[in-house]
């Protein structure tokens, strides 16, 4: 089937029969077709949480196209067509590959276009293809984890994607195996109206470590794009994972993602989550810390300016005893730019002498700016605390005056110190990735 021919059988809007067609391409089974047809059904049924009405507006769910393939199948590297190649060649991803990924998995609009994974980690059992291969090839453990976190009616938008959910991400890491280098996937929305619907799963069996690397972009268009991905991650007993994110969307793209971790005993989760582009980004990622002596961290950026809102924030859900947790968020408005910050910290009853640790930080560059916080923290036994610090700064007047004596002109200053304000967050990053994030931010001043 060509591209023409894939792309033509899918006009806007979204129903059963869109629903069936993007099933009947994939090839799948009856279970993965009824499992689609549910979640519609459910996405149909859900509604917005109350207190989203003042920043989600109210979107047209018949003005998105539901599936667009680049080509007609997966393939390598030397197969993708060269406009494409141009644009990984912009964003320096063979580059990346070659010095420092061990894996890669890249996807325009809804299909996965090219994978590699290097031969030593194939040698350990390790698993890292397209979210499809791992559905067709590793149906046991697949079958086993999809949908088990995060299910079809969690929240309208994870519904959404479960019914017509294509390309992302399946890395499965086999017990006592230690990845040095990071893995990678690039996700790219690359036609106007089409809405993204990876979806991600990943499962670090026990005494296993990796860092996971997603990046997002879209160019500009006239017309919105809506992505809603759902992310599942397993870290097993003794393990330890690491998933970052630096999303550049443009202010056309609409961003619903639900991101979710369980951690077993003496397990350990960290989020790096970038939060750059999109006109609405509303994402929190989420770590349930199960077994005792569990630990997870999740440190966050938010910037927001002209036209744009920032709303994120993290959730950190104690079930296991003696577990800890950490929640950091930086938030930088400039431009007239909305940064908001909504999280839960809640430690349950059994979760006895547990510990939240959260901290705030916005810089408002501007009076036109404006940032809020929303949080939610629930202690449910006498041996457990949250510690909570929230600060809003300005830029600071004198550092800038420093600075112009030194002959740094006013923007290369603002972003001297935007580079310092979010220094916790960029140095989790390999050196490519951090010297990205700085270029990015200074776009944005």
């Amino acid at each position: 089937m060509n591209k023409k021919n894939t792309n033509d059988m899918f006009s806007f809007g979204l129903n059963e029969k869109i629903i069936n067609k993007i099933s009947e391409i994939k090839k799948e089974d009856k279970w993965m077709k009824d499992f689609r047809i549910k979640a519609y059904k459910e996405f149909l049924l859900l509604k917005n949480p109350e207190w989203s009405k003042d920043i989600l507006p109210k979107l047209n769910f018949n003005s998105y196209i539901y599936y667009s393939s680049p080509f007609s199948k997966e393939t390598s590297w030397e197969e993708i067509p060269q406009n494409i190649k141009n644009t990984f060649k912009k964003m320096g991803v063979p580059e990346k590959e070659a010095k420092i990924i061990s894996g890669i998995n890249e996807q325009f609009d809804s299909k996965s276009i090219y994978h590699d994974l290097e031969n030593e980690l194939k040698e350990k059992g390790v698993i890292f293809c397209s979210i499809e291969e791992g559905y067709k090839k590793h149906r046991n453990i697949f079958k086993k984890y999809f949908s088990k976190l995060v299910s079809v009616n969690d929240n309208k938008y994870s519904a959404l994607n479960s019914c017509v959910w294509s390309g992302g991400s399946f890395l499965y890491i086999p017990k006592n195996i230690t990845i040095e280098k990071p893995l990678n996937a690039y996700f790219r929305i690359n036609t106007k109206s089409v809405g993204q619907f990876e979806r991600t799963l990943i499962i670090v069996e026990e005494g296993s470590y990796a860092h996971y690397i997603e990046g997002c972009t879209a160019p500009i268009y006239d017309k919105n794009n809506l992505h809603a991905a759902v992310v599942e991650v397993y870290v097993k007993k003794n393990a330890k994972f690491k998933y970052s994110t630096i999303q550049n969307w443009s202010t056309n793209v609409i961003n619903l993602v639900t991101k979710r971790a369980f951690v077993e005993e003496n397990g350990y989760m960290e989020w790096i989550d970038g939060n750059i582009g999109s006109g609405l980004n509303m994402k929190y990622p989420a770590t349930i810390l199960s077994g005792n002596n569990s630990s997870a961290r999740c440190i966050s950026i938010a910037t927001s300016g002209k036209s744009m809102k920032q709303d994120t924030g993290a959730k950190m859900i104690h079930i296991g005893k003696n577990t800890r947790s950490s929640i950091i968020s930086k938030s930088i408005a400039v431009h007239g730019g909305v940064c908001n910050y909504r999280g839960s910290a809640i430690i349950k009853k059994n979760a006895t002498n547990s510990y939240i640790d959260v901290n705030c930080d916005t810089l408002i560059m501007d009076k036109d700016s404006q940032s809020n916080t929303y949080p939610i923290e629930v202690i449910e036994n006498d041996t457990s605390f949250i510690k909570h610090e929230a600060k809003i700064t300005d830029v600071d007047k004198e550092k800038i005056f420093l600075l112009n004596t030194r002959s740094i002109d006013e923007k290369d200053a603002k972003h001297a110190l935007v580079l310092g304000f979010v220094h916790e967050f960029s140095k989790e990053l390999p050196l490519e990735y951090s010297v990205e994030l700085n270029r990015l931010l200074k776009q944005i001043i």
